[in-house]
Formats: C-alpha cells, structure tokens, sequence
C-alpha cells in the first residue's frame, strides 16, 4: 500500500481520521460537557483528574471542559472550511473550464473576474465583508469561498489549456464528440489530481482563515464556537492559564500540518513522475 510506504503522511491521515471522529461523533461523547459550567473548576490547570476525566486537558475561565471544547469545536471549525472549500471548488472548476475550452470573450471575462478577486488579499477583504456584514457563520462561509475561488480558476484553465491539445482529446473531437463530453469524460479526469491536491491545501488555508477571523471576532460567535475564538477567549489568560489558549491552537497547527502533508502524499501518488520516490523507498527498506 503506497500510504505505508510514507510512514508522515500515514501519521497524518490516522491523525486526520481522529479530526473527523470528533467532527461526527464529538457532540454525542461529551454531550453538554462542552457547555457546561462549573465555576468550582475555573482555569483549572491540566491533568486536573480529580475534577473529572473530562478535566485532563483543565478547564477555560467559567470551569467548562478544554479537551470537550476541543473535540465539539472540531466540528465548527472542519464545517466552515468544509463548506467553504466545496463551494469555492466547485464554482470555480465550473468558471475554469469554461475559461480554459471556450476562447473568446466568455474567457476573457472570468480570468479578469479572477483577476480583480486576487488583487485584493483574501484576509483583508473578508475583514472589510463582515465588517459591513453580521458576523454569521454563513457570511463566513461566503467570504472563504468566494476569496478561494480565482485558485482553482486559474488552476483549472491552465491544466485545460495544456489537456485540450492532446491527441487523445482531438480524437475525441474528430468522431464528433460534444464540447460537453469532452470537457467532462476526458479533460476534467486528466485535471482532478492536480484539483484535489489544490483543494486539500486549500482546506488547511481556509481552516487557518477561519480561526484567524474568530480570533479577531469577525468568525464564529458565541455561544458557538471554534478552535479560534477559543484561541480568542484564551488571549486574555496566557499569563496566569496558558492551556485555555494553547490547546486549541495547537489542534488547528497540527491539523493544517497534517493536511499539507497528505496534500504533499497526494501530489507524488497522483503523479507517475514523482511516484518512484515511494518506489525507492520501498526498495530501499526491503
């Protein structure tokens, strides 16, 4: 199995599969432990057992459980960047081969379309949307997946303007295959490695974008929460409860590190090229 052969990105899909144990089954292990409040545990430090199992992460400043909240606010933040991502590659896959098989004004339209989103930087401008906007976790959504959409436009053209000179595709076209078909049974496959790959960096860059506007207060807002308006609401007590802090931000450091090293594994596997670096390495272990 070529997963085994890269024994990190091995560690980060087990790592990753843990994630979304939380995601889907958090909520039904802690139940309201992730709420509830105990002031007779506030900003109890970790390995506080003797408050409770639940407890061996500490508690944040009104005695609720850190590794509860952790675990539940998995789902928030993996939902967010979840939606994002599927909007955002969807549309803008649709956009990019659009662009990359019809030449002609249509073309030239969405490339400036992407153009003018990717003159402004993605954070900055979903700063100055929900600043105007209500912090929703809807808006959020939007914003991501709107600042991410040029990528995979840009993306998407340039692996279609390559794919639609190959033999393979002007064949195609010469036993009278429609534009449609050929688009979508011989030119998107040859292209959706690459996408994939793209999108799972993508994910850990909206995941990072996300906690990076509820850290300043323009993402998820209470009683909901995150792994960055946890970092947000721990700010405050790093000097005297560092862990109320320190926990989640080290959840969103080891899951984006986890996703840039799948991303990594994907985009050797996908390539013929680059796969006889697992080749060796299996060579080189037997």
């Amino acid at each position: 199995m070529m997963l085994w052969r890269d024994k990190l990105a091995l560690v980060a899909v087990l790592f990753l599969l843990l994630v979304m144990f939380c995601v889907f089954f958090g909520q039904e292990l802690f139940g309201d432990a992730a709420n509830s409040i105990n002031l007779g545990a506030r900003n109890a430090p970790p390995l506080s057992i003797g408050k409770g199992w639940v407890f061996v992460l500490g508690a944040d400043a009104l005695g609720r459980s850190l590794l509860a909240r952790v675990v539940v606010g998995a789902q928030n933040t993996m939902a967010v960047a979840a939606a994002a991502v599927f909007f955002s590659f969807l549309i803008g896959v649709v956009l990019g081969l659009i662009a990359g098989y019809k030449d002609g004004w249509i073309g030239n339209v969405i490339m400036r379309l992407a153009d003018v989103l990717m003159s402004f930087p993605s954070l900055l401008l979903a700063l100055i949307v929900l600043y105007t906007l209500e912090p929703a976790v809807g808006n959020v959504v939007i914003v991501l997946a709107v600042t991410r959409i040029p990528i995979y436009i840009r993306t998407t053209r340039a692996q279609v303007l390559e794919i639609r000179e190959r033999m393979f595709v002007t064949a195609a076209r010469v036993m009278g295959a429609s534009s449609l078909r050929i688009v979508l049974c011989h030119i998107l496959p040859m292209a959706m490695p690459t996408l994939v790959t793209i999108a799972t960096l993508e994910f850990a860059v909206v995941m990072l974008s996300e906690s990076t506007l509820s850290f300043l207060g323009l993402g998820i807002q209470p009683p909901q929460f995150s792994w960055g308006l946890m970092v947000s609401q721990g700010q405050n007590y790093l000097g005297t409860a560092w862990w109320l802090a320190f926990w989640p931000g080290l959840a969103i450091t080891l899951t984006a590190t986890a996703l840039n090293l799948l991303a990594n594994w994907l985009r050797i596997v996908m390539d013929p090229v680059q796969r006889w670096r697992l080749d060796a390495k299996e060579s080189k272990n037997v």
